[in-house]
């Protein structure tokens, strides 16, 4: 009896699934999600005004030191976790650029006029557009940037302070802030 090369098919999948399973547990850290853009110049960055002031610039990215870019919305209960430590790192004297992802303005700035706001400067992506040229998974996520542009450290989740003790802090001092 000839085995017919559709009985074989179940099993092959299975095992392709099998191997994709291990090798996505065998990363160093599985937790972390990956990122393409470490190491290479952060993206431009196209936003509109979120209230009076003007959004920044790819040339205040570029322009020297170093600063954090953190995704944020008001709806993002995590955001609210990690507010209080970016309200310090922004009182350390690291600038932090906020991008409001796809948020009502009106309770964008009502979020920030009641937990304070960190930000250097900020602007809005509404539409996301922006947040997929970074690779942006979700909210928050934070990004150090170098002096020269170049992003250093993606974190994917709230900024804790473990979180800053063990990855922001380190990849701030490594990055020459």
């Amino acid at each position: 009896m000839a085995v017919r090369p559709l009985v074989l098919l179940p099993p092959a999948i299975f095992a392709l699934l099998a191997g994709l399973f291990a090798a996505g547990m065998l990363r160093e850290d599985p937790e972390a999600l990956p990122s393409a853009r470490e190491g290479q110049a952060a993206p431009p960055v196209v936003l509109t005004a979120l209230g009076e002031a003007a959004p920044f610039t790819d040339a205040d990215l570029r322009g020297g030191g170093v600063k954090l870019v953190n995704y944020w919305a008001s709806w993002c209960a995590p955001c609210r976790i990690e507010h209080p430590i970016l309200m310090e790192i922004a009182e350390a004297g690291v600038p932090v650029y906020g991008i409001n992802y796809k948020d009502d303005p009106a309770r964008a700035l009502a979020f920030l006029a009641e937990l304070g706001n960190p930000y250097a400067a900020l602007g809005a992506d509404a539409a996301g557009r922006t947040a997929l040229d970074w690779g942006v998974y979700g909210v928050p996520e934070t990004y150090v940037i170098d002096g020269a542009g170049v992003i250093r450290l993606r974190f994917a989740g709230p900024v804790t302070r473990e979180i800053y003790e063990s990855r922001i802090r380190p990849a701030i001092e490594a990055a020459g802030g």
